[in-house]
C-alpha cells in the first residue's frame, strides 16, 4: 500500500512558545508515528527572509526550534527533517512555477491584501510601501515546498488554505503544458489543534507579544505564569472558566479529570494565585523532561547540524531525480 505523504513547513521565526507546541508541534509529532505515512518537516527559513534580516537571529531561531522539534520526541530516523535552504530544488522550482503564475493570482493572496489595507487605512499614498516580491510572491516558493516532494496532504490552519488552493492551481497549470507530472496537494485544517490565548488574553502570538516561550527555566516560567492577566474577582467568588486564559492554558496540558477538577475549582471560587500555581505546577511536570533534552541539544550545535545535514541527504534522493524530470519535461536537456 502507498504511503501518504504528508508535509510540514516550520518558519525560523523567534522562540518556540506554548501555543507553537500544544497548536503544532504536539500534533505534529503524534502525526509522524503513524506507519501509513511518509512525513516531511522542515525548517523554512527562506520563508523567514521576507521578516528577518538579522543573520543572528535567524541562526539561532533555526538551532532553538530544530532542538524543540528533536527533544519533544521527533524521530529523524523516521521522517525526513531537514533545512529548507539545503535543498536546491526547492528554489529551483520556485522559478519555474512563477513564471508559469499569473501575477492576478498573486494579487489576490491574503498577507499581500493585508499589507495593502493596512497601508490604506493609515492613509499613504504609496499602497504598497512595504511590499517586497518575498512577501508578494512567497505563495509560489510554498507552493515548491510542497510539489517537489509530491505531497497529498498538507496540514495548514485555516488562514493557509488559500496557499494550498494556489499551489493546486499552478500544479494543474505546469500539468496541463508538460504532462502529468506534479501531485494535487490537499489542505488539512486540523479540528483539535489547541490555540492558546497569551498573557494578555488574545491569541499567543510572537506578533503580540504575549506569548510563553517553551523551554524557560523552572522559575522564570513561574514568573511569566504569574504575569497572566485576570479579572478582579476575590478568591471565593466563582470565577468563569471559558473566559480564563490561565484556565484554557491548563486544559491544553492536563488530562479530561484534571480539566474537570479545575473546572469545579473555578465554579468554587479559587484564588487566582493558586490557580495560576497549579498551572505552573501542571506546565512543569509536562516540559521538564523535554527541557532536559532541549538544553542538552542546545548545548550540542553540532549534533543538530549533523541531523539537518543528514535529513537533507535523505530528502534530496527524493527532490534531485524529480527535480531532473521536471527540467526535462519542460525542455531542459541535452540538445543531442
Amino acid at each position: 500500500m502507498k504511503k501518504e505523504i504528508v508535509l510540514t513547513g516550520i518558519t525560523t521565526t523567534g522562540t518556540p512558545h506554548l501555543g507553537n507546541y500544544a497548536g503544532a508541534i504536539r500534533p505534529a509529532i503524534a502525526a509522524s508515528r503513524n506507519d501509513h505515512v511518509e512525513s516531511f518537516y522542515f525548517l523554512a527559513d527562506y520563508h523567514a527572509l521576507i521578516k528577518n534580516q538579522d543573520p543572528e537571529r535567524l541562526k539561532q531561531s533555526t538551532k532553538e526550534i530544530a532542538a524543540t522539534w528533536l527533544a519533544c520526541g521527533l524521530d529523524p530516523d523516521k521522517v525526513y527533517f531537514y533545512r529548507q535552504s539545503d535543498i536546491p530544488e526547492i528554489p529551483e522550482l520556485t522559478w519555474i512555477l512563477t513564471c508559469m503564475t499569473a501575477k492576478g493570482l498573486m494579487n489576490r493572496a491574503h498577507a499581500y491584501k493585508a499589507v495593502i489595507q493596512e497601508n490604506e487605512q493609515k492613509g499613504k499614498k504609496d499602497l504598497e510601501e512595504g511590499v517586497t516580491m518575498g512577501l508578494f510572491s512567497y505563495p509560489i516558493l510554498m507552493a515548491a515546498d510542497i510539489l517537489i516532494f509530491k505531497a497529498n496532504k498538507v496540514p495548514v490552519g485555516k488562514d493557509q488554505v488559500q496557499h494550498i488552493e494556489m499551489a493546486r492551481d499552478m500544479a494543474q497549470r505546469f500539468n496541463h503544458y508538460y504532462g502529468d507530472h506534479l501531485v494535487l496537494p490537499e489542505a488539512v485544517v486540523g479540528k483539535q489543534s489547541a490555540v492558546l490565548t497569551g498573557l494578555d488574553g488574545r491569541k499567543m502570538s510572537k506578533s503580540y507579544n504575549n506569548t510563553i516561550p517553551l523551554f524557560l527555566p523552572e522559575k522564570k516560567l513561574r514568573k511569566m505564569i504569574m504575569k497572566i492577566v485576570t479579572n478582579s474577582l476575590e478568591p471565593g467568588e466563582p470565577k468563569d472558566p471559558d473566559t480564563s486564559a490561565v484556565f484554557q492554558i491548563y486544559s491544553a496540558f492536563a488530562t479530561d479529570e484534571q480539566v474537570a477538577d479545575m473546572h469545579r475549582k473555578f465554579e468554587e471560587g479559587i484564588a487566582w494565585g493558586k490557580a495560576k500555581q497549579e498551572l505552573f505546577e501542571l506546565l512543569n511536570a509536562h516540559l521538564a523532561p523535554y527541557r532536559e533534552e532541549y538544553n542538552k541539544l542546545m548545548d550540542d550545535p553540532g549534533y543538530i547540524e549533523s541531523t539537518l545535514q543528514k535529513g537533507a541527504e535523505k530528502a534530496r534522493r527524493v527532490s534531485v531525480p524529480f527535480l531532473r524530470q521536471l527540467r526535462e519535461a519542460i525542455g531542459f536537456a541535452p540538445i543531442a
